[in-house]
């Protein structure tokens, strides 16, 4: 099991550890809703350093990021960064992933799930024809999410940058805690806002923008945060968690992520999903709340008021900002409209719930 150069500050900080995709991860320090009210209130840090970073370089490099990317990368500017997917051959997901582009037409980084590392490297390496030039740069890339609504203003002073006024989906490189080289990023996975820090650990960088972090926003409340709570905070918005929402037998469209599926120019699976596209899709990812007592789990099967199995459970939880159970699952398409009756199976009761619209948060 892999740690990350943060794994002994978890320890020191009492951190519940466990395995998550091969790494030793923090699941949580004070408890998953008192992390979760942290970052929804204030601000907290997540270890995300487990995720995977490729770089493509070269004249070929956008040329491949079009033909394995579902959204247009073309669109990118310097210091912009996009949402896409790897679509498979079957219309399926191999991925969910950004974009960042460093030097257009010429230099980008593609961050992917830390569970999809080898397999995204795979994918995309048997499309490389044209010898772009890619690294695997995920071992020697630690990553920081720091998220909330006052993360910007108690980090500002530490970097020149104005971090404060970011746009979302931008980034640029900087100095941060008198390190120099950090990519600084207005992206993140909570919903919350904040910031994303790629930097590699040289020269003891990691220590030095930890401590430093936790020495200017420890008197303001800042927290550490476990993956426990990322997950609560990811699913109140609806955003999908690969493996769970999405993956490879999953198309973008049936997951409500045609925003992301641009057919200005032709990629893997693109005529399947433009077929979907025009003649619909048999299944839909939709959210619900519960109206009866229970919580749904993952693979919990959904009912129609007959008692007919209609579709799948895959992320549910007890919302901590909302107070009540929800959840994210396909169900066949006439069951997708809001406010349509479902009944989720848990144990040998089918608890009512019904369709609402995502983010659960407003």
């Amino acid at each position: 099991m892999k740690n990350t150069p943060f794994t002994e500050k978890h320890i020191a900080l009492g951190a519940k550890m466990a395995a998550f995709a091969g790494y030793n991860m923090p699941i949580s320090y004070t408890g998953i809703n008192d992390e979760h009210q942290a970052v929804r209130t204030n601000a907290g840090v997540f270890d995300v350093s487990h995720m995977g970073e490729f770089i493509l370089k070269g004249e070929n490099a956008l040329d491949l990021i079009q033909r394995v990317t579902s959204n247009d990368a073309s669109k990118l500017t310097v210091g912009k960064a996009q949402y896409s997917c790897l679509p498979n051959n079957e219309g399926g997901i191999v991925d969910d992933l950004l974009v960042y582009c460093i030097e257009e037409n010429n230099v980008y980084m593609l961050v992917v799930n830390a569970s999809n590392i080898e397999k995204d490297w795979n994918w995309i390496s048997q499309f490389n024809t044209k010898n772009v030039e890619m690294h695997n740069i995920s071992d020697k890339t630690c990553l920081l999410a720091i998220q909330g609504p006052n993360a910007t203003s108690i980090l500002q002073p530490l970097t020149e940058t104005d971090i404060i006024n970011m746009k979302y989906y931008t980034f640029t490189k900087g100095t941060f805690a008198g390190v120099p080289n950090v990519v600084i990023s207005a992206t993140g996975y909570t919903g919350a806002g904040g910031i994303e820090i790629y930097f590699e650990d040289v020269d003891g960088a990691a220590d030095k923008i930890w401590d430093a972090i936790f020495a200017e926003g420890g008197p303001k409340g800042l927290k550490p945060i476990g993956l426990g709570a990322r997950d609560t905070l990811r699913l109140e918005m609806g955003f999908c968690l690969y493996g769970n929402d999405i993956d490879d037998t999953t198309s973008p469209m049936e997951a409500g992520l045609g925003w992301i599926t641009k057919f200005t120019k032709p990629f893997t699976s693109s005529e399947l999903f433009a077929k979907q596209k025009a003649e619909g899709v048999s299944k839909k990812l939709v959210g619900f709340e519960m109206i009866d007592k229970g919580i749904p789990r993952h693979d919990y099967e959904i009912k129609d008021a007959a008692g007919n199995v209609i579709g799948r459970v895959t992320s549910g939880t007890q919302s901590p900002s909302m107070q009540k159970a929800i959840g994210l699952g396909y169900v066949k398409t006439a069951f997708a409209a809001q406010d349509s009756e479902i009944f989720i199976a848990v144990r040998d009761k089918s608890l009512k719930a019904k369709v609402v619209k995502v983010p659960f948060l407003s």
